[in-house]
């Protein structure tokens, strides 16, 4: 049998679609909602808001610094704003976030589509790859990064009935489907997909679908492999992440971002304050993205399922070795 991971399910919306089409549903039943935009509608799904309706869509400009700092002056009048941008350019408006919507505890969503090296073929320049590290440091502010475009869905309702600041990962490539129907989303908790008790596979994003491929994969030899997908980075589920430190022999997160402040970063917090497995983080390592298409890319920073599989099987040869001496 090969040993070769393989796609979970079938490819499906990209998250920035499943994004656009899902606020414009919960927009019909929820007249308070505004979406912001930065000239991008095309390409964080945003247009299918202003299609539906273009009434409460804002067209701001390559402006981010003042649709951010107009966000939070609407949501101080009551309404629901949804910002919607590429990751790399919310940064720009890294200051307003700060202190117009965190520092102010605003009830502003930031939504930023082509996170990670999904960006792919655009480079360095567009490849965001601390955007995680820069929100989860505010605070007050929820991080969410869902796996799959129904999740999205679940996530952006999730969103429109939370009361402050929040900020969400979709995703600029179609995305092969982990769900076969919509779950249920719940801010600060993650979902255990695969049972295992030799070791812990913790992801999101668009990592989720590739760490169950990886799993498959490390089955096939016979090394037992839990699963957890971690939608919500901010607040985590510090129980998910004890509990598979006490029945999993080893950890592994894996995402489309920087090793540092990401999700790896929040595992590490959590497990530092009752040790009892050791950690491998697997994501970018502190280098500034290339140039390619995302599965390649993924594939050369060790994040695509092979890698997954690699890396875990390596840890778990490791620990096999340590046992036995």
């Amino acid at each position: 049998m090969s040993n070769t991971p393989t796609l979970v399910g079938q490819q499906s919306d990209s998250l920035r679609e499943a994004f656009g089409i899902a606020i414009a549903k919960v927009a019909d039943n929820d007249p308070q909602i505004i979406v912001l935009d930065a000239d991008v509608a095309g390409g964080t799904g945003a247009h299918n808001f202003r299609s539906s309706h273009p009434d409460r869509f804002v067209q701001c400009g390559i402006a981010e610094q003042n649709m951010v700092s107009v966000a939070a002056g609407m949501a101080h009048s009551g309404f629901k704003p949804f910002v919607t941008t590429f990751a790399v350019f919310m940064l720009r408006g890294l200051e307003q976030i700060r202190l117009s919507v965190a520092y102010s505890n605003k009830n502003v969503k930031l939504i930023a589509s082509h996170p990670g090296l999904d960006v792919g073929p655009d480079g360095a320049s567009a490849q965001c790859l601390e955007d995680i590290a820069c929100m989860r440091s505010l605070p007050g502010m929820v991080v969410l990064s869902p796996c799959d475009a129904l999740e999205v869905e679940a996530a952006t309702k999730a969103l429109a009935n939370y009361d402050g600041p929040a900020y969400m990962r979709t995703g600029r490539s179609p995305c092969p489907s982990v769900y076969v129907s919509e779950p249920e989303f719940v801010i600060g908790k993650g979902k255990v997909l695969n049972s295992g008790d030799d070791i812990t596979l913790i992801s999101c994003g668009v990592t989720t679908h590739r760490a169950l491929s990886a799993a498959k994969a490390l089955e096939d030899i016979g090394i037992s492999t839990r699963v957890i997908h971690m939608p919500s980075i901010k607040p985590i589920d510090k129980e998910l992440i004890w509990q598979a430190s006490l029945e999993t022999k080893a950890i592994i997160s894996c995402e489309d971002h920087n090793i540092y402040g990401g999700l790896g970063s929040a595992v590490a917090e959590v497990l530092s304050q009752r040790p009892n497995a050791p950690l491998t983080r697997l994501g970018v390592n502190d280098v500034i993205g290339c140039s390619g298409e995302p599965d390649e890319l993924a594939a050369k920073y060790g994040i695509d399922a092979d890698g997954i599989f690699k890396s875990a099987k390596s840890v778990y040869e490791e620990l096999l070795s340590h046992n036995d001496k």
